[in-house]
């Protein structure tokens, strides 16, 4: 052996003693990793909507905001990068894959242990959180997007104070993540608040008020103007697609008599009356108790998406002419279509890639055929598990884990704080279906299941660490620390003491 070999020898020995080494392994598994759920899922696990959405990134359909704009956009930017459309899923994947490899590369830091690091890693092979990973979905954009500003909020954390540059930099990231989750799905805008919050206590551990002031317009600007580019970058068609929800309360609290005469109190015109009796008589006799105005209202051919656009408003006076009146039977209803959604969800798993009737599927999906092997392999692992493991898939579970992590003030670990608003978060997202559920479907939980998922392993690996420093392993590093620290963290300076009582 020459004497450079033995040299390198010498330094990955003393590179793997030390663990300046693990980190750099770790990521080496994390992209193996993502590589093969990348695999298994290529081209990407597409449905309707999707499909649509990829009709629109490609410019072959026009851009409407039924579904988010944003995500057709980025979807048109990867295809014109890569020229591919399966790029979207592959970016779904490394976007999960890179999150969990900063987070145990965290926990690596914290406790020494490289079993439990590679823990954090396995997030990603759970069944309930693989299920989803290659489905070209919004609610799958917004919990990666989400997880990825929680890791790096928890990595400026640590980051010591003269890191100015790479500690604004991460902000700014975290910032831009932040924004595209509020954009993709609109109604997970109150699951951003708390990560918001996680990100402004990383740059200024106790801000005062004219720091979380400032934050906050900050925030609320960036996600306006980003906004207003997308809107102008693909002009899309306006549905005013918040308007099912009035169909669907209305359909369902009132019987067909009454919403024929709540649509003559209401200025509807004859055609909106007679489908929306139509509707609420076809769910009734069919027993459809949610998403009306897709299962049982009566639609045209092709689907017009601007349909409700322009009788938005009269739906919103009906509902809010009859609601008040009805206040017992609208409760009645919500809360049946909300205990549906936590404890009966349906589809734990998307089995490839279809369209509804009458739809076309883009012939570019039809040139990339599924693997049906891997396809097959992944069915069998995540239905085996919904048999086994249900409460898995289950919104009950998650919202059981939200509120335990929101409700109890101290945990084990230094990201106790972190894991009180990362449940928050959840929990947010989670109540926000109580009004607005159009159907029972795992999906609309995913983001409360990865998150409750991540934060019980971070709370795992820091019991474990514990148990490991009581025991005396001369290998392992102390697990509790104030809330809010760093072990790198210096302390603040004048200005942010200023601030904080400020």
């Amino acid at each position: 052996m020459s004497g450079t070999d033995r040299r390198w020898n010498v330094v990955l020995r003393g590179a793997w003693r030390d663990g300046t080494l693990w980190p750099w392994c770790l990521a080496a598994v994390a992209a193996a990793c993502g590589y093969g759920v990348a695999t298994v899922f290529h081209p990407g696990y597409l449905s309707a909507d999707s499909n649509t959405q990829l009709w629109q990134a490609l410019g072959d359909e026009p851009v409407n905001d039924w579904h988010p704009p944003v995500m057709a956009l980025a979807w048109r930017i990867l295809i014109g990068i890569t020229g591919d459309f399966s790029a979207m899923a592959a970016l779904q994947a490394a976007v999960l894959w890179g999150t969990l490899w900063v987070l145990a590369r965290l926990v690596w830091k914290a406790t020494g242990s490289r079993g439990l690091s590679l823990a954090v890693l396995a997030v990603g092979f759970a069944p309930h959180i693989m299920n989803l990973t290659g489905v070209v979905w919004k609610d799958v954009h917004l919990a990666y997007a989400l997880l990825a500003v929680f890791a790096i909020a928890l990595t400026v954390r640590e980051l010591p104070r003269d890191r100015v540059r790479a500690r604004w930099a991460l902000l700014v990231l975290g910032l831009l993540f932040l924004t595209y989750a509020a954009l993709v799905r609109k109604n997970g805008i109150p699951a951003t608040i708390p990560v918001f919050a996680l990100l402004v206590l990383a740059a200024w551990p106790a801000p005062g008020r004219r720091r979380w002031l400032a934050a906050t317009g900050v925030f609320v600007a960036v996600v306006t103007a980003g906004s207003i580019a997308v809107n102008a970058a693909t002009d899309p068609l306006t549905t005013r697609v918040y308007a099912v929800i009035p169909v669907d309360d209305l359909i369902h609290v009132l019987t067909p008599d009454q919403v024929r005469t709540a649509a003559g109190r209401a200025g509807a015109d004859a055609d909106l009356r007679d489908r929306l009796v139509t509707a609420a008589t076809t769910c009734q006799k069919r027993g459809i108790t949610s998403d009306g105005y897709l299962q049982c209202f009566p639609q045209s051919r092709p689907f017009d998406v601007t349909y409700l656009d322009r009788r938005a408003d009269v739906l919103v006076r009906m509902w809010t002419q009859q609601m008040p009146k009805h206040w017992k039977g609208y409760a009645e209803y919500r809360t049946r279509v909300f205990t549906k959604l936590l404890f009966q969800s349906n589809q734990t798993f998307w089995d490839g890639t279809r369209v509804n009737a009458g739809a076309e599927l883009h012939p570019d999906v039809r040139e990339q055929p599924l693997n049906d092997t891997l396809r097959f392999a992944l069915r069998n692992y995540v239905t085996g598990a919904v048999r086994d493991l249900p409460m898995l898939f289950q919104g009950w579970f998650w919202l059981a884990v939200s509120l335990v992590l929101v409700l109890r003030r101290r945990w084990a670990g230094p990201h106790a704080r972190e894991l009180r608003l990362l449940g928050a978060s959840s929990l947010l997202y989670v109540l926000a279906y109580l009004p607005t559920a159009p159907e029972s479907n795992y999906r609309y939980v995913y983001w409360p299941a990865l998150a409750g998922t991540v934060a019980l392993v971070l709370l795992a690996t820091a019991y474990a660490a514990r148990r490991r420093e009581a025991a005396g392993d001369p290998d392992a590093r102390p697990a509790v620390l104030p809330a809010g620290r760093s072990p790198q963290a210096a302390p603040a300076g004048p200005r942010e003491d200023a601030d904080a009582v400020g």
